[in-house]
């Protein structure tokens, strides 16, 4: 039987996931120093485990509204309210999903129809050009570099806009590069997609950690956004709980039951002691991230500094936990540096390429591991990069 025929070709054409792929060789090896996987080396904060062990305790082990809980629905809605200066009903206006990769697929299936382009800034989230294709849109990449400090420029993306255009994708802070926006720069972005009616999803998962004293704005606060902007965040990185699953979306109520509607079909609902031990997060966690965003800037700052002292042109991310180190000048290509990092000094760090092909001469390193790992794992890279250099 041939199956390969059966397969659907939307998804037949849709590429693994280079960072996957890359880290199965990872996973065949011993003693590897891991700078690739973006996942905090903290154990998601006790209180946040225990409200969770108390919900198993307690039998809720139920399923919830399609919408998720009511009580985590109103904490959401006023952790957006005061973070970020936008106001959603937690009745009709938010959605807990099983993480915030959930929650773009539901977006983009909600309001893709087949040809519709979705443009997005790149390097970028692996996930934004196959999420587009398994909804049958057109991925549109817009590159960004470091003399902008990654970030994207009006001037670039209205170069990329056409008749076709129906979605803007924002990832600030970004990963893998770690770029934040300015409020002037996104209040000029805001203005093109309010002119060519652009539904815009912003994926703020990093949004906590930012360093620096640098000013978090989300673009669905700024004036004609709200009405087209679908609010994408989540509990993995500032909370230190990816293994929950746990997201959501905030978004005008007939975008948030367009999401509801694939959402029950596909999933029902978030699991019941994730969405309790969300609550939990959103109530009492504050400090909790506040502790693991100083921290997480201490390695910045070693990191960064260690990347230029080797000779790796190095930009200082001013959010997220990544750095977007230039390896150009090995003469070695993104692929080739990291294979041979892996191998000849067992450091595992990310091909640029996994990001798009904009992401070509540069690698990802991600820094929210130990600093006494990071210490050696530099060490070794400095060595190789000597090496190379010969």
């Amino acid at each position: 039987m041939n199956l390969k025929k059966h397969i659907a070709n939307h998804v037949r054409g849709i590429p693994r996931s280079g960072i996957r792929d890359f880290f199965e060789v990872v996973q065949s090896m011993d003693d590897v120093i891991s700078l690739g996987i973006g996942e905090p080396d903290f154990d998601t904060p006790w209180h946040i485990r225990e409200a969770a062990i108390y919900s198993l305790e307690q039998g809720r082990t139920g399923y919830t509204s399609n919408l998720g809980l009511p009580k985590l629905r109103e904490a959401i809605a006023d952790y957006v309210a005061k973070n970020f200066r936008v106001k959603y009903d937690p009745k009709t206006e938010v959605i807990v999903t099983v993480g915030v990769s959930e929650a773009i697929d539901l977006a983009l299936r909600a309001v893709i129809n087949p040809g519709d382009e979705v443009l997005y800034h790149e390097p970028c989230y692996v996930s934004y050009s196959p999420s587009t294709l398994l909804a049958h849109g057109v991925p549109v990449s817009i590159p960004t570099f470091a003399a902008d400090n990654f970030r994207l420029t009006a001037r670039e993306l209205e170069k990329k806009i056409s008749p076709s255009s129906k979605v803007l994708m924002l990832n600030f802070p970004c990963n893998p590069t770690g770029a934040t926006q300015t409020r002037a720069e996104l209040a000029k972005i805001a203005a093109l997609c309010v002119r060519h009616d652009l539904i815009v999803l912003t994926d703020e998962i990093y949004s906590e950690l930012t360093y620096d004293g640098a000013e978090h704005a989300s673009i669905a606060s700024f004036p004609g956004m709200r009405e087209r902007t679908v609010f994408l965040h989540g509990f993995s990185k500032a909370f230190a709980m990816t293994g929950w699953r746990i997201g959501y979306a905030c978004a005008p109520a007939m975008l948030t039951d367009a999401m509801m509607k694939i959402h029950q079909y596909a999933i029902m609902c978030a699991a019941t002691t994730a969405q309790d031990a969300a609550l939990e997060a959103l109530e009492h966690g504050a400090r909790d991230v506040e502790r693991m965003r100083r921290e997480y800037e201490l390695r910045r700052n070693y990191i960064v500094s260690r990347f230029n002292e080797i000779g790796l042109d190095c930009f200082q991310p001013f959010g997220s936990f990544y750095v977007f180190p230039k390896i150009s000048g090995t003469g070695l290509s993104s692929q080739e540096f990291s294979l041979r990092l892996l191998k000849e000094k067992k450091v595992a760090v990310v091909p640029g390429t996994a990001f798009g092909p904009s992401g070509e001469g540069h690698v990802r390193a991600c820094f929210a591991t130990s600093l006494e790992q990071i210490k050696t794992a530099m060490e070794r890279i400095g060595e190789f990069v000597k090496k190379a250099a010969k």
